[in-house]
């Protein structure tokens, strides 16, 4: 006789209650992915300089055209809110103090990865895909990279680049922005 196991998919409700009840802390780090709360890797020294390297330079080009969200939630649907390294969103004066963003909200997602590469690659691409997010980027600091997805569709994105020392991208919600690969390493 063979056992079904079957597992228990959390709702975003569901996981801040139990942050609300103390079974989770500010300190477990953690996100909710596809239902399942997924312990995040340490953040290592090069990848902090990266996020925060990235942070002020889009905050000193983009000032008030856009909020810069470091390391906090996007409500992607009811069973997923990843904690991205970078969201760019669309302004609010309360600065989402009533209702976490949604993929409506986000002009652009950064992930910074110095270990973490595949598991970005192969579950949070397409779960922003399949939530609507119009464009990431994953910027791998192993390789020295950046993976830029745009316009999703069926699950995926039809636009992919990987680019390199000597590449220049831009936001395509900012498309006057212009910055060099190498100044993100």
């Amino acid at each position: 006789m063979s056992v079904q196991i079957e597992r228990r998919h959390f709702t975003v409700s569901e996981y801040h209650r139990m942050a609300e009840a103390g079974i989770l802390t500010e300190d477990d780090r953690v996100e909710l992915i596809d239902g399942e709360i997924i312990e995040m890797a340490p953040i290592g020294v090069r990848h902090a300089a990266c996020v925060d390297k990235l942070a002020d330079w889009f905050r000193e080009r983009l000032g008030r055209a856009a909020i810069v969200r470091v390391q906090n939630p996007i409500r992607l649907d009811e069973y997923s809110e990843p904690e991205p390294d970078i969201a760019l969103l669309r302004r609010r004066e309360d600065f989402y103090s009533q209702s976490a963003p949604t993929p409506n909200d986000v002009f652009l997602i950064v992930e910074v990865s110095d270990s973490s590469a595949e598991y970005d690659r192969k579950v949070k691409v397409p779960l922003y895909a399949r939530a609507q997010v119009t464009e990431v980027w994953l910027v791998d600091l192993v390789e020295e990279s950046v993976e830029v997805y745009a316009q999703p569709f069926g699950g995926g994105y039809l636009k992919f680049e990987n680019l390199k020392r000597g590449d220049t991208l831009a936001p395509q919600a900012f498309p006057d922005l212009h910055l060099e690969v190498a100044d993100i390493f």
